[in-house]
């Protein structure tokens, strides 16, 4: 399945949008406009270093914490009235909407995470996650090449 690409820039915009029209009425505490716009301020910073392993990372798990905490928010600050004013229902739908949508924003920024070159290793002593880096050589230290052949070794076939 081939993953669409997405820019960072209209994921953040898009949550902003949401954001700021989730937070035109009063019903939901300040401490909601607070954590989704730190979060979306680390997306500008993963917008601005576009090889940020650190950047990216810590955007897709700020967006996965403010899917736990738009849950509680909304589910403990939604109005109780019957009946709903036409902005109040406007401004908790946005925010529903942006919750609904924060799933699907985690999965491409993962992508994206995994494109910066990023991985995810989670390792529980015998059960790891990740691919299996036992087997690496790094390049960076080669063995010298021996000018000699081994004391222990067999002599090279002479060409006849």
């Amino acid at each position: 399945m081939e993953v669409p690409a997405v820019n960072l820039k209209a994921i953040v915009v898009v949550h902003w949008l949401l954001t700021i029209w989730a937070c035109t009425i009063s019903w939901i505490p300040v401490s909601y406009l607070a954590g989704n716009l730190t979060v979306l301020a680390v997306g500008v910073w993963a917008i601005i270093q576009r090889d940020s392993l650190d950047a990216i990372c810590m955007f897709l798990t700020g967006l996965l914490l403010t899917i736990l905490t738009d849950i509680i928010h909304i589910s403990i600050f939604y109005p109780q009235e019957a009946k709903l004013s036409d902005s109040i229902r406007f401004s908790a739908g946005m925010a529903i909407f942006s919750l609904l949508l924060k799933p699907m924003s985690c999965f491409l920024v993962y992508q994206m995470y995994r494109e910066r070159g990023g991985e995810y290793v989670f390792n529980l002593g015998n059960i790891s996650v990740g691919q299996d880096r036992s087997a690496y050589q790094s390049i960076d230290r080669q063995d010298a090449p021996h000018p000699y052949p081994e004391p222990n070794s067999e002599p090279a076939p002479r060409p006849y």
